[in-house]
C-alpha cells in the first residue's frame, strides 16, 4: 500500500462532529465548483446570494448579511463585486428613503436561471453515496445544527 493510501487513525477526531462537517464540506465544495461554480464563474457565497434574492425579492443588506452570516463590510464588498458584474441593483426603498433594497438585475436573473438548471446536478453527484431518505435525514440534521445559536 502506498503511503498516500494508508489508513490514518483519526484518533479523537473520529468523534468530533465539526471535523466530519468540514470534511463533508470539502466534498460538497468540489462538487459545487465542478457543477455550478466553474461553468458560471460563481463562488458559493455569490451563488447563495443569487438564490436568496431569487426567492425573496427584495432584500435589505441587513437581511442578506444575516442570511449569509457575513459582516457588514464583507457584504458590502460582495455587493460591490456583484453590482460591477451587472448581476444586482441597489435601489432605495419606496417607503423609507434611508433604506436600500437589493434586487437581481436582468443579467442576474438570467444567471440565476442558469444556476437553477445546474443545481440538481450537485445532489445527483451524491446519489451513489446517499439514498433519498439519508439525504433528507442529513439535511434535517444539518439545518438543526445550523439553527443553533451559541451564546
Amino acid at each position: 500500500m502506498s503511503p498516500s493510501r494508508q489508513h490514518i487513525d483519526q484518533g479523537a477526531l473520529d468523534g468530533v462532529l465539526g471535523y466530519h462537517v468540514v470534511r463533508a464540506q470539502l466534498t460538497t465544495r468540489e462538487i459545487f465548483f465542478k457543477t455550478v461554480g466553474q461553468p458560471l464563474d460563481l463562488r458559493p457565497v455569490e451563488y447563495s446570494l443569487l438564490m436568496l434574492l431569487h426567492a425573496n425579492p427584495p432584500l435589505t443588506p441587513k437581511q442578506l448579511a444575516q442570511a449569509l452570516a457575513l459582516s457588514s463590510p464583507n457584504l458590502t464588498t460582495l455587493l460591490d463585486k456583484m453590482q460591477q458584474r451587472g448581476l444586482i441593483e441597489r435601489v432605495r426603498s419606496p417607503t423609507d428613503k434611508r433604506s436600500q433594497h437589493i434586487l437581481l438585475s436582468e443579467a442576474g436573473q438570467q444567471l440565476t436561471a442558469k444556476a437553477l438548471e445546474l443545481t440538481p446536478g450537485m445532489d445527483k453527484a451524491l446519489e451513489p453515496v446517499l439514498s433519498p431518505a439519508e439525504r433528507a435525514i442529513l439535511m434535517e440534521l444539518l439545518k438543526k445544527v445550523a439553527a443553533h445559536r451559541v451564546g
